[in-house]
């Protein structure tokens, strides 16, 4: 009896790995490195290969979420922070002091870190560095896997697009769109605006109230205290309901091209007329008559 051997299954392309949003990120998580994840919008901190924490120059940190609304004293932070080197020690100084409840620093943690890890992980021009730490240490605070922080950061952008596809207003400057003038319409790259303005939400109220052609999305979450990507949900809402738009970029006024060899003809004077032989005779005849006087 002849037994026929089946072949081994082919190797499935795991579809998460496949959307992975930094490779680099997913290469550390495998070796469980310890370190600090630098990239062009965003750090990353890595104990064992799970983000313990994560930092942005567009995102609120931990002490604005902290203090904001009243969860925690803005002088108790300060004492914190000048006693410890970095947010997380601070944070868990005030947990150990009992000036912080668990649950709230917990809840702020991870809203921070989800927070500041969406732009850590957006699309970057320049490669990330990875600064390796041999000393791995895991605090009271909750850490993520990259996996899932990924994964929320890919949900996060397709929340945004679906609300309004162009993201000119999460960066730039933004101003608020005149209801009694027509709307000018929308840009080429930009989706058609809605023909009648939707009524604004009292939260959303806040963040066009601080509209004013300066503050950016990021300047208007840390005057309210609020997630960067809660602010920019409110901010993409105002957008498409046609009350707000980013600003347009003012560059420099470009130098006028030099101009073209027929242009250059054209500036020029006329030529002379040539010059004949009885032209020249006549000449002649007049400086005789010259020097004969």
């Amino acid at each position: 009896m002849t037994m026929v051997r089946t072949p081994p299954p082919l190797p499935v392309r795991d579809k998460a790995a496949a959307r992975a949003l930094s490779p680099m990120l997913n290469r550390l998580a495998e070796e469980r490195a310890t370190g600090v994840l630098v990239r062009e919008h965003g750090t990353l901190y890595l104990a064992e290969g799970r983000v313990v924490h994560a930092e942005s120059p567009l995102a609120p940190g931990l002490d604005v979420l902290l203090t904001a609304h009243g969860t925690l004293a803005t002088a108790a932070w300060q004492r914190a922070a000048a006693a410890a080197e970095g947010p997380l020690l601070a944070a868990e100084l005030l947990l150990e002091s009992g000036l912080l409840p668990a649950g709230a620093l917990e809840l702020c943690h991870l809203d921070a870190l989800y927070d500041a890890g969406y732009f850590a992980l957006a699309p970057s021009s320049t490669p990330g560095r990875f600064h390796y730490d041999g000393a791995p240490r895991t605090g009271p605070l909750p850490s993520v896997p990259v996996v899932a922080l990924e994964r929320e950061t890919l949900r996060r952008r397709l929340q945004l697009h679906r609300l309004w596809p162009d993201p000119a207003a999460d960066t730039a400057p933004l101003i608020r769109a005149d209801p009694l003038l027509p709307d000018p319409g929308p840009a080429p790259s930009a989706p058609a605006r809605p023909a009648r303005r939707a009524p604004v939400a009292p939260r959303q109220r806040a963040v066009l109230d601080r509209v004013d052609g300066t503050r950016t999305a990021a300047d208007i979450a840390r005057e309210l205290g609020r997630q960067a990507f809660h602010t920019l949900v409110d901010v993409r809402r105002l957008a498409a309901a046609g009350h707000l738009r980013p600003l347009a970029p003012v560059g420099p006024v470009p130098a006028a091209p030099p101009p073209t060899a027929p242009e250059q003809a054209r500036n020029l004077p006329p030529p002379l007329p040539p010059v004949t032989d009885p032209d020249i005779a006549l000449l002649k005849r007049l400086r005789d008559a010259l020097e004969a006087l």
